[in-house]
Formats: structure tokens, sequence, C-alpha cells
């Protein structure tokens, strides 16, 4: 595609021809074509090329490309590929494609409009920016399209355009020039234009344009404008209803700060009250689309007032029944959503004692809130009453519809705030009641009719139930009678039923006459086929096993026939929830009953997962043994007796008994993961929850995870030692000296394993055992500082940090980078481990600690520079810098000396002398100050990665000197 030279390269013709061959088929050909544009758009050709396509091209595909493309150079090129003196004449090839434009088509235009933004911000010299796009364009109807365009996008760039090559303080003398010294001029501008014309004063771009503008313009200005009238003008009119509405809400908005904006609102309430007409109006119409618009309005002014409404409930009560009437005319449940912010944030305020007096005003219309959602939370109807596919099996439909509910959900716990829990909950009981009065008695074994209006109120109270006292016997104890009730034939209502006891298992547990009831309707529905039922009857067996432990307590033997005899038939994650509940009321057994009753339950849970690790040779067989491993761990994690440390575990000697039967399952399964990650899980676990008591374990674990991590290469056997390493530390109780020491000879032995293995595979090929390995090293830094830090693993520990730095996983590079942050502490007056601690060792880690750094702090340096520039996810950002202002605060000459190095190591033309120079005499100039001076080094360097971050993507062929180097260890 390519001939000789540059310009016959990047050609016109060869240009469309690329763009031809991206819309044929051939794979191979398309890659070439995409190849070619992407380096087409880089070259310094592509300035002539896309003016050129865009005078003479016909085609709009074309056109916009090269819009799209011009776009691209004036962001990105424009300092390093047009002198400024060639700048004037840009510009006015520019204006002269904006007015052959101005008829269309739109896309293109837009994109030219957004070019001319994006180069008036960038040429600090062009002062008279709008009177020469208005000039220049004319006062022809065509060109005002295109001057609306251009000012709507002004803002736009302005403030949100941040991929530019200006300083902060250059940009932000732009942003006053090209906006705060306009916005008078656009005002009159915008007064002038909607005066000029029926269809001005309704043309959506007017709209959109004062919605732009808003944002340096002060909203009374608009408000006490005409253009206040133009915009009420535009809801009103169907043409521009969507647009004006838009604007309308941005106005709203920003009157958020009340009392800044007292005489504005007084002036904007009334008018958009005028509007409430216009509701009724749109449904009647069936205008769902200008429903929206208007319900968006009304829920703006009700979120920004909401603090008013509370202060003078009296005088803004017609903004609020406005809502209230958007949500009754909302049949199909299409704007509902848009009021839930503004029912949250009034209740925000009516629940302070503050605002007592307006929560009694307008206690009556949450009221109606709530029977409106009572009814808005039923299930579409059905003329067959046993059809419960009411959605004709769009199953995107159902799911948005139960999320919906569950926000409608959300606002009636609101509600409950501001009424009180048993004004709601007499509400459900009173739907409860008329259900059961219309309908109850035409209810059979195969039938329940209108169950929709049944199953509302149901999952109404569901919702409610984080809201409910313990104590409160109001409402409740006439409900759950009639609960226990309900028809078990119907699907939904099973479920809605067995949610409710679910979520009020602790009320249930402060009134136990309540208990055996539910408990067995829960019971009695895991032998129901349906795998809903089946998951939500585990989720509430856990739940009353949680909550009412005590209570179920006597029933442990019952209990395990029930368990051992349902396990199977339950999918995986119920199986887990019914575990742990059994496991719970077994953690509250007395200790002598411990071994017994762990025996009870457990042997047959370890007879099925030898039968399964014997069957186990497919993935799916394994992953089922992996999951099966999970239901130990809920044993190890909630049956934990409290015992004297003199004294034998119960627990532990049970699980002396497993740990060879688990060790054999890993030996066997070394190569799949799942199965290493669940062994350790349940391992970690078993340390975690018997601490020192372990100890009888504790040297054939060791043994395991050793061999499991040579083994294996994985990194959950990291994660189990962390636990061990934490658990028998040098500060715990009951700990001798000789296992303090061989816990730490094991961890040296772990930690030599990974770091040959990290010097043997890349780290992108590692990111999980680089994860665990320096979650690992943060518990032996805090835990054993004076063993680990004068060790002769330290240097290559902090070697291989460096090189992991490199990686562009969030995980990893936040743990080495904790890790990072972590040891620099040591090397001041401030170390992770406290000074009391470390006792006269401090002065000597200080020492060693800052050696290091001597040594290694260029690199340490160019790395983190290098993933805040290029490579870092976003989260990892704030530790970056944080390890950017230690190394100022410990080292601060050297540190500046090394950022210097970093910043000449970039990439040819992608910063300016000026910049990095500005850059280096600001480090100074704080260094040179305070201690607080010397915390806004963090800033700037925050300021500039990521202003460079912005402009450029990591080169393709690598980053050069600031390329990470493998990392080799020789130990």
């Amino acid at each position: 595609m390519a001939s000789n030279g540059v310009e016959d390269a990047f050609a016109v013709g060869s240009v469309l021809q690329a763009m031809l061959t991206m819309r044929s088929g051939d794979n191979d050909k398309k890659k070439q074509a995409a190849d070619y544009l992407a380096k087409f758009q880089k070259s310094k050709a592509a300035w002539t090329t896309t003016i050129s396509i865009l005078q003479s091209s016909t085609e709009a595909e074309a056109q916009l490309f090269a819009a799209t493309t011009l776009k691209g150079k004036i962001t990105y090129d424009l300092a390093t590929q047009v002198s400024e003196g060639d700048l004037p004449a840009l510009r006015s090839q520019i204006l002269l494609l904006l007015k052959k434009y101005a008829p269309g088509p739109k896309p293109v235009r837009v994109q030219l409009c957004v070019c001319l933004a994006i180069l008036a911000i960038q040429m600090q010299t062009w002062k008279d920016v709008l009177p020469t796009v208005v000039s220049t364009l004319g006062n022809d109807v065509t060109s005002h399209a295109c001057i609306l365009d251009f000012l709507r996008v002004l803002p736009e760039e302005v403030t949100e355009g941040r991929k530019i090559t200006l300083s902060e303080e250059e940009l932000s003398q732009r942003t006053s020039e090209l906006l705060g010294d306009n916005a008078e001029q656009v005002v009159q501008l915008l007064i002038n234009y909607a005066q000029s014309s029926p269809a001005a004063a309704t043309n959506p771009q007017l709209f959109d344009c004062i919605s732009s503008w808003l944002r340096e313009v002060p909203v009374g200005v608009v408000v006490s404008s005409p253009l206040m009238s133009a915009v009420l003008h535009g809801v009103a009119n169907d043409n521009s209803l969507l647009a004006a509405a838009d604007c309308l809400t941005v106005i709203c908005r920003e009157t958020k700060e009340v009392d800044d904006n007292r005489d504005t609102i007084a002036l904007l309430l009334p008018r958009l009250l005028e509007l409430r007409p216009r509701i009724q109006a749109l449904v009647d119409e069936d205008d769902t689309e200008g429903f929206k618009a208007i319900t968006r309005v009304f829920a703006e002014a009700g979120e920004s007032w909401a603090l008013l409404v509370a202060r003078d409930p009296q005088h803004f009560r017609p903004i609020v029944d406005c809502l209230l009437e958007c949500c009754a005319r909302d049949k199909e449940k299409d704007v509902l959503h848009y009021t839930f912010n503004f029912w949250y944030e009034l209740k925000q305020y009516l629940t302070l004692d503050h605002y007592m007096e307006a929560r009694v005003q307008l206690v009556d219309v949450f009221a109606q809130l709530v029977d409106i959602l009572l009814k808005q939370l039923e299930y579409p109807a059905s003329d067959d009453p046993n059809n419960v596919d009411l959605f004709d099996g769009d199953r995107e439909q159902e799911e948005k519809f139960r999320e919906f509910r569950h926000h409608m959900g959300d606002t009636l716990k609101d509600s409950c705030e501001v009424m009180g829990v048993s004004a709601c909950l007499t509400k459900v009981y009173d739907a409860i009641k008329l259900w059961q009065e219309k309908f109850g008695g035409l209810a059979t074994p195969t039938s329940v009719p209108h169950w929709q209006s049944l199953e509302a109120p149901l999952f109404a109270m569901r919702a409610m139930g984080r809201m409910v006292d313990n104590g409160d016997s109001s409402v409740l104890p006439q409900i759950f009678p009639l609960l226990v009730q309900i028809p078990v034939s119907n699907e939904k209502l099973r479920f809605a039923a067995i949610m409710v006891f679910g979520r009020y298992t602790e009320w249930t547990a402060a009134h136990p006459e309540f208990l055996e009831s539910q408990f067995q309707y829960i019971v009695s529905s895991f032998q129901a086929d349906s795998q809903e039922i089946l998951r939500a009857a585990a989720q509430s067996f856990k739940y009353f096993c949680t909550d009412c432990k005590t209570l179920l307590s006597p029933q442990v033997i019952q209990l395990q026939a029930f368990y051992d005899g349902i396990l199977d038939k339950l999918p995986m994650p119920s199986k887990e929830e019914v575990t742990e509940g059994v496991a719970v009321v077994l953690g509250v057994q007395k200790p002598e009953e411990i071994y017994r009753l762990l025996k009870l339950y457990c042997d047959p849970l370890i007879n099925r997962l030898m039968v399964k690790a014997n069957q186990a040779t497919d993935e799916k067989s394994k992953v089922d043994l992996a999951d099966h491993i999970n239901l130990l761990t809920n044993f190890a994690q909630y049956v934990v007796p409290y015992i004297p440390s003199d004294q034998e575990n119960p627990a532990v000697k049970y699980w002396q008994e497993v740990f060879p039967i688990l060790s054999t399952i890993l030996d066997n399964f070394i190569t799949f993961i799942p199965i290493c990650e669940r062994v350790c899980r349940c391992w970690r676990n078993m340390v975690i929850s018997y601490r020192t008591a372990i100890t009888p374990l504790l040297g054939p674990l060791a043994n395991k995870l050793a061999e499991g991590f040579a083994a294996s290469k994985q990194g959950c056997f990291l994660w189990a030692t962390s636990a061990v390493l934490r658990e028998f530390s040098e500060d715990r109780e009951h700990v001798e000296d000789g296992i303090t020491n061989d816990i730490y000879v094991f961890f040296e032995a772990q930690a030599t394993n990974v770091l040959r293995t990290m010097s043997d595979i890349k780290p992108i090929d590692l990111p999980d055992v680089i994860e665990d390995f320096y979650r690992l090293l943060i518990d032996a830094l805090l835990y054993y500082p004076t063993k680990l830090i004068p060790s002769p693993l330290f240097t290559p520990i902090f070697q291989a940090a460096i090189s992991a730095l490199s990686l562009e996983k969030q995980e990893p590079v936040s743990a080495a980078l904790h890790y990072i942050r972590d040891l620099l502490t040591y090397g001041g007056p401030n170390p992770a481990t406290s000074s009391d601690a470390l006792g006269t060792a401090g002065a000597q880690l200080r020492q060693i600690v800052k050696q290091l750094l001597l040594e290694q702090g260029g690199a340490l340096i160019k790395q983190t520079m290098a993933g805040m520039m290029f490579t870092f996810p976003s989260d990892c950002f704030a530790d970056g810098s944080g390890v950017l202002l230690h190394m100022f605060q410990l080292l601060p000459q050297e540190t500046a000396a090394w950022v210097e190095s970093t910043i000449r190591m970039l990439p040819a033309g992608t910063v300016t002398p000026v910049e990095a120079n500005r850059l280096l005499s600001k480090i100074k100039e704080k260094l040179s100050g305070s201690d607080s001076d010397r915390r806004q080094i963090r800033i700037l360097m925050q300021d500039f990665t990521n202003t460079y971050r912005r402009r450029y993507v990591a080169p393709r062929d690598g980053l050069g000197q600031l390329e990470a180097t493998q990392f080799h260890f020789s130990g």
C-alpha cells in the first residue's frame, strides 16, 4: 500500500483505498489496512491529507474519518508537529472547512467544531476566538447550526478535554479567556438567536448550548433572562421537549446550593409548577420519552431543593406532589426510578430532629408513596393463575424487573424511616388481609388466583426487614401466623414467604414462640423440586441457624440427620449455606461434646470426599471435589470452642485425624489449582480459628505448604503460610521461642523458593504468586523486622518487588507497593513496627534500609514513575506517589537526581525541555522548604505523571530505557 516517500505513502488515494479495504471480508488485508491507517494517523503527512479529503471527498464515511483524524492530530501532535507560525493557517483551514460543512453532515460538522475548540485552547495567542468564529461563519441560517455546535462543544472541551500539552497554569488562564471572559457575550448571542424566529426559539441546539454554558454562566443570569421563557416554551413543544427538558434539568441542578440561589429558586419554582399539567397530557398521549423527560425535571428540582422542602414543606409541597403524581401515573414503570434519589434525600432531612415538624406535615406523602409502591411491586397480571412465566421467556426483562423491585425496596425503607416501621407493616398486613378476604377462599392446591397482589406485600415486608426492631410486637405477631399458611403450590409465593422468614430471623430469635412453625416451613421446602425454592430455603436455613443457634442447639442430632439427607440434592452454593448453618449450631455445643459431634457431622463428608477423590478423572469431577473440601472449611471456621491453653483442643484433635486425608488428596491433585486453593483455604482457616492450639499440626502443615509451593508454584501456599507466620509471631502469647524461630526458618525457605521462581519466570506469568508473596512479606516485615531486614534475602526481595512494578494488573502491583511503602518506614523515625518493640535494633535497621535505598533507589524511582506514566492501574497511583514522597523524605537530593534521570529517559518529543525544567525547579524549591512543602512534591509528581499519561499511551515497541529489567536471583 506504501510507495516511495512518506507523502506518496499517505496520499489521499492510498488512504481512501485502505478505508475501502476495511469494509472487505479478508481479515489479513483488513489487518494490514488497519495498521496502515494507524501509522497514517500518527504521521506528519496526515495534516495535509486529512484536509485534502475534507476539501474534495464526497463520501460521508471518508469525511468523518478525516475529521476524526484531524481532531486527534490537534489533540496529540499539535505541539510537536506544527510550528507556532503555522497555527493561523491551520485555523483558517478549519474555519473554511466549517463553512463548507455548515449544512452537514452533522457528525462531520461537530468533529470540526471540536477541532476548532481544541485548537483555540492550545493557540494561546488567539484572543478573539468568539468574534472570529461568528464573523467568519456569517449570519445565514445554515451557519447558525455550526455556530451553535461550536458554542456547545467549547465549554466541554475546555473543562473535560485534558489530553493537551498545556500546564495547569496555562490551562487555567486559557479557561478564563475562553469561557469566563466570553460568558456574557454568549448569553446575549443565545438571546438574540432565540428571539430571531419561532423556529430558532424551539431549536434543540439552542437548549444544548444553554446547558453547556451553565458550567460558566451563573444560573441566576439564565433564569432571569428571556432564555428561561424559551426553555419553558421548548418543554411545551413536542419537537424540542427532550432537549429543553434536559436543559431545565441542568438549570435545577445548578441551584443545588440553595442558600446561594434563593432568589433564583423563588423565580424558578412557580415557572416549574406551570408544567404540572404536562404530566397527565404526556401520559394520555402515550409519550413515554416525554413523560421520562418531565419526570427528570421534577426529580432534579426535588433533589436539589430537598433541604428547602424540609425547611418550608408548605411552600414546596407542590413539587413533592408533582413527583408523587409522576409515580402514581407510571403504569409501565418507566419513570419511577428517577424519583428514588429524591425520596432518599428528603428522608435524610426529615429523620433529623430539627425537621420533625416537616416530617409530620409530609408523613401522608410517604403513606401515599407506600401505597403506590405496593402496587408497582406486583408482577404483571396473567389470565392463567398458574402461569409463573409472566415475561414470555424473556429472562433479561424478568431480571430487570427483579432488580427494579430491589430499588423500590430501598425506597420502602426510606418510607419506613419517615412513617415508622409499624405504620408500613400495617399497610402490608392490610394488603395480605385484603387478599385473604377477596381471594383466599378461591385458592386450591393447584391454583392461587391473583397471587401477584399477595406476593407484592410479602416482598415489601422482606425489604423492610432490616428496619424492624427485634423487640417490636405491634404488627408482626399478627402477620407471621398468616405467612405460614401461604399456599405452597405457587412457587413465587412460596419463595417470597421463605425469604421473609429468613429476613426476620433476628426478630424470631427474640420471639421463640414463632420459631417452630417458621423453621418447619423452611425445612419442608427442601422437598421441593424447584431449584429456586431450594436456594431460598438454604439461605433462610443459614440465617435461622445463625441467629437462633442457641434455640436450635437441642436439635443438633436431628439436624445432622436432616443435613446428611438433603446435602446431595442441593446445588453447591446451597450446600455451603446449609453447611455453614449446621456448623454454627455445632459451634455453640459444650466443649466436651465437640469432638464427638464433629465426627458425627464430618465423617460422612470425609467419606464422600474420598469417594469423589477416587472418581475424579475429568475437570468437572475435580471441581466438584474441590468444592466439597470447602464444606469442611465451614466447620473449621465456625466450630471453635474456648479451651484453656494448657488443655487439648477437641476440634484440633479431630482435624489431626483429617489432615493426612487432605494431604493425600493434595499430593494426588497438586497440578489442579482449585483443589490446591481449597485445601490451603481449609488449613489457613484452621490456623486462624485455633491459633496456637494448632501447634500439634504445625510441623506437618509447614512441610506440606513448603512441598506444595515447590511442586505447584501456586500462590495459595504462600497465602496459607502468611496465617502461620502471623499467628506464631514473636509477640503472640503461649508461643515458645523455638517455635517462633522454626517458623521464621520455614518462611525463609518459602521466600527462597519464590525468588528462584521469579528469577526463572517473567512477572507477567506469575501475578498471583507475586501478590501472595508480597502480602506474606508485609506480615513478615511487621512481625519479624529484626530477622528479615538484616537477612541476605532482604535485597533480592526488594529487587523482585521493583521488577513486579512492571505489571499492569492491580492486585500484584498493589501488594508490591504496599510492601515497599512499609519497608520505607523502617528508614525513618516512624517504622510500621513500633519503635518500642524494635528497641536498640531500630537504628541498625534504619541504616540497612537507607543503604539499600542508596543502591537500589534509582531503579525504584524509575520503575515507579514508569508505572505511574504508563502501566499502573488507576487504583495504584496513590501508592505510587506515596513511594515517591517517602523517598523524597528519606533521601531528598538523591531522589531529585533520580527523578531528573528518569525524565530524561522518556521517549523523545513527549516532554518538552520547558516542562521538564519547570517540574525539576519546583521540586528543588519544595525541597528547600518545610516538611509540609516537601509533601507538596507528591502532588507535583501526581500532576506531572497524570498529565503525561493523559497525553501518551505506552509505545507499542516497548518503553526503551524505562523498560523493567528481568529479576535474577542466584541464592
